[in-house]
């Protein structure tokens, strides 16, 4: 249980989504009477949010040292929340020669097999372990409940336990068309299986029932209740009978 005041660190927890229900809502409380520490921890929120749309950004790019996932992750521990994700945020716009001059070219170039972003984000939170997770289960079972918190009428999470695998961790991302989420699973041997959930994409982009690999990983995906999924695990894995929805 935290200690009242909160700690810098309990301050950070809360925006990363990784304190109890009990612990958030006393810190709520807190904050609700403490006006400048509550303006302090909404800074903190607008830079996550802001990393985080940045990153996700980036994960339709071409492969570019500047974003190498060692680097970013050296430079979260070297720095403050608040100074790195302003200086990430810059790093990634000039790497990237500009958001405005990608979105110009954007029509002139093929347009991208289908959950090529699902499949990034496995590569850098499974694989790479870039960035804390917003949501730990830690054994709750409500992941569930975090996911409804952002996606209406959205498919249930599959049930994955008759293999092994169970969710452990969720993450919030950012697309062009609004709000993404990562939800990790994980069997006693280690192996990870990520469900992804997104909205369609330009055009109201629905997909068909498919699958696809791409650099050692393996994607089923589909569309229904007006959002479009993706299950990924690497290739060479054995795929759960669950995941052929």
């Amino acid at each position: 249980m935290i200690s009242l005041p909160p700690s810098e660190r309990d301050l950070h927890a809360y925006v990363d989504h990784q304190l109890p229900d009990s612990d958030r809502r006393a810190l709520e409380t807190w904050l609700a009477n403490h006006p400048e520490a509550a303006a302090q921890v909404h800074a903190w929120q607008q830079d996550a949010q802001l990393l985080r749309a940045s990153l996700s950004g980036a994960l339709q790019q071409p492969s570019n040292p500047a974003l190498d996932p060692a680097l970013i992750r050296q430079r979260i521990k070297r720095q403050s929340r608040r100074h790195f994700a302003t200086a990430a945020v810059l790093l990634i716009a000039v790497s990237l020669g500009g958001f405005g001059g990608w979105h110009a070219r954007e029509a002139t170039q093929p347009q991208p097999l289908p959950m090529t972003d699902a499949m990034q984000a496995y590569r850098l939170f499974a694989q790479d372990g870039i960035m804390p997770a917003d949501y730990n289960d830690e054994g709750s079972g409500n992941m569930q409940a975090w996911l409804d918190r952002y996606f209406n009428q959205a498919h249930r999470l599959p049930d994955l336990s008759q293999a092994g695998f169970k969710p452990v961790s969720g993450r919030l991302l950012t697309t062009d068309q609004g709000a993404a989420a990562m939800v990790l699973y994980q069997d006693p041997q280690g192996r990870r299986i990520s469900f992804y959930i997104r909205p369609p994409g330009p055009n109201n982009g629905f997909l068909p029932r498919g699958s696809r690999s791409a650099d050692g990983l393996q994607a089923e995906y589909w569309s229904g209740g007006g959002y479009n999924y993706a299950m990924v695990s690497p290739a060479d894995q054995p795929t759960p009978a669950l995941m052929k929805f």
